[in-house]
């Protein structure tokens, strides 16, 4: 595999070698050492490093930064081309696309793709509608997501629930927002009611699965990853998640 210099990665990215060392020094990337005790960098960090620059620049604070990193270093795809891979910030919250999937490398959960409901808001009043509906909160509540309001979005979910309660979208939305502020059984609660009214939903039984785990219930854990599969045989988070399960608890991968 071919490796970097200090002065090629600041050639590629655009930014000064003192940036380059001073990312490397802070712990964003581990690159090994040459003969000379020089960096070599492989073509992963570069991808690491090209998202720091862009995380630093859309502000987002240095310490999540290098959380959301280390993270993602260990979960860049080894068996795919690297150019699948999108990372970007929403609010404060570092997000990963990787094909199909949209997730937070800290915490595991799947998301939504805000940029349709983006999309919809924008419809929306072309319709000619009063934009009451529970799909219209919804996409109010997406969009105020994405932006890092969570407060809002989160009463907004609660609104699109009144007006359907079992608006599958909102609650696997207020079930990743109750994960994020650390109430696991509120949010497994929510999956589990998505559950109820979209049985095959895919990313409530994978976010679910990971609540589970995070609460030692490992064998519905496990059972919930493998109802993740079911609905969505190609996600790929779900199998892996399963298979290191699977190890945990002594069985077969």
């Amino acid at each position: 595999m071919r490796r970097y210099s200090t002065g090629d990665v600041a050639g590629l990215l655009g930014i000064t070698r003192e940036q380059v060392r001073r990312w490397a020094r802070a712990g964003l990337v581990a690159p090994e050492r040459g003969r000379r005790g020089e960096y070599q960098f492989p073509f992963e960090d570069l991808v690491l490093l090209r998202t720091a620059q862009g995380l630093e620049a859309a502000r987002v604070p240095r310490r999540r930064v290098r959380r959301a990193l280390l993270r993602l270093k260990q979960q860049l795809p080894h068996d795919r081309s690297l150019t699948t891979v999108r990372i970007t910030a929403s609010g404060d919250t570092v997000l990963v696309q990787d094909g199909r999937s949209l997730r937070n490398p800290v915490s595991g959960q799947l998301h939504f793709e805000f940029e349709v409901s983006e999309l919809a808001s924008r419809v929306t009043p072309l319709a000619g509608g009063r934009g009451e509906s529970a799909d219209d909160w919804f996409n109010r509540a997406c969009d105020r997501d994405r932006s890092g309001d969570r407060e809002v979005a989160r009463k907004a979910y609660a609104r699109a629930l009144t007006l359907d309660p079992g608006h599958a979208g909102a609650l696997v939305n207020l079930g990743l927002l109750d994960y994020e502020a650390g109430r696991l059984e509120d949010a497994a609660a929510r999956f589990r009611a998505a559950l109820a009214t979209r049985p095959n939903h895919a990313i409530a039984a994978y976010n679910l699965g990971i609540v589970l785990e995070d609460l030692g219930r490992l064998t519905e854990a496990a059972d919930a990853y493998a109802g993740a599969l079911r609905a969505d045989p190609a996600c790929a988070d779900a199998r892996a998640n399963l298979t290191l399960l699977r190890r945990r608890m002594g069985g077969r991968a």
